[in-house]
């Protein structure tokens, strides 16, 4: 019953559909990696496991701005989908915000994207039919309006399918926590070897990202297609952090309703990264060896890269 429901969510939401049925192993499960393990003679208890984050699929279209709970994500990922545009993958670890959306529907690539965090929740609108078996083999624990229909509600003044918004604090009592935030980005004082750089934009075929530097504000101010990226109450985003990270952006073997190729961000491997903070540019590299590993960030010295406290945005930018 559950995978029709996904079906039908999933072809309402305008998702993707298949070319091709074969699994490739990347929703295969893994065993977490804070799964405690017995305890010997003589050692003391293992300590329990990390709660799992929360990742919510958001909606990128202009009649899905502003949205709504971005400004409380620790992670915001921006990837590409069909036809040039974006989408926003939003992780919560430190806080859980009173209402998140517009959900929309979950990607191929987002379940190895995900597969750094342990056993996440996620929360998205549906998916098409062939990507199901993907999504119930993977590591996480997948939440829809038809799995959890309390946890969902539909905004009077949006138009469907920009309508949707999750309830946090009916799939979660408190925030997991820091420590449920695998992904390699480790907060400390700015490394050398920075350059001046107050304006970077990232550019998909369809879509662009411009970060701005304000000193007042100690963070990058996000335009998302040259207009400003408010919140609903009218404040802009400002990221402490960003990082445009330099990875493959391929055909997957899904498309959408309208013949558009679903692009598959391969965020497993090792390439080049700009991190932005406190109004520099640094060069550093990224390295992701497997699904199960966060990902790693370095200097050019071979040291590793430090973050400012606070947010961070994750631009997945095509190699040139």
């Amino acid at each position: 019953m559950l995978v029709a429901a996904l079906l039908a969510a999933g072809l309402a939401a305008g998702c993707t559909v298949s070319e091709a049925p074969p699994d490739d192993g990347r929703g295969s499960p893994r065993q977490s990696s804070t799964t405690p393990r017995e305890t010997q003679p003589g050692e003391p208890p293992s300590e329990p496991p990390a709660a799992p984050v929360l990742a919510v699929k958001i909606d990128n279209a202009l009649p899905a701005r502003p949205q709504t709970g971005l400004d409380a994500a620790d992670v915001v990922y921006a990837e590409q989908v069909e036809g040039g545009l974006s989408r926003l993958l939003a992780v919560y670890a430190t806080r859980l915000p009173e209402s998140v959306g517009p959900v929309r529907s979950v990607r191929e690539s987002d379940l190895e994207l995900l597969r750094q965090f342990d056993r996440p929740v996620l929360a998205f609108s549906g998916a098409q039919g062939k990507l199901l078996p993907l999504i119930d083999r993977a590591p996480l624990e997948a939440v829809t309006p038809e799995s959890e229909p309390d946890a969902f509600v539909r905004r009077s003044g949006r138009f469907a399918p920009h309508d949707l918004y999750l309830r946090p604090d009916r799939l979660m009592k408190k925030p997991p926590g820091a420590a449920s935030l695998t992904t390699g980005f480790h907060q400390g004082p700015a490394p050398a070897g920075g350059r001046t750089d107050d304006e970077v934009t990232v550019r998909f075929p369809a879509a662009r990202f411009t970060f701005t530097w304000s000193g007042s504000r100690d963070g990058w101010l996000v335009s998302m297609d040259g207009t400003p990226a408010l919140t609903p109450e009218g404040e802009r985003l400002a990221p402490p952090t960003v990082v445009v990270q330099h990875v493959t952006v391929r055909r997957s073997r899904f498309g959408d309703f309208l013949g558009n190729n679903t692009p598959y961000t391969e965020t497993v491997g090792s390439g080049k990264a700009t991190v932005l903070r406190g109004g520099q540019a640094y060069e550093a590299r990224w390295s992701r060896p497997t699904a199960g590993d966060g990902t790693s960030f370095t200097t050019g010295d071979g040291k590793e890269m430090t973050f400012a406290r606070g947010q961070v945005w994750v631009v997945y930018a095509k190699t040139p």
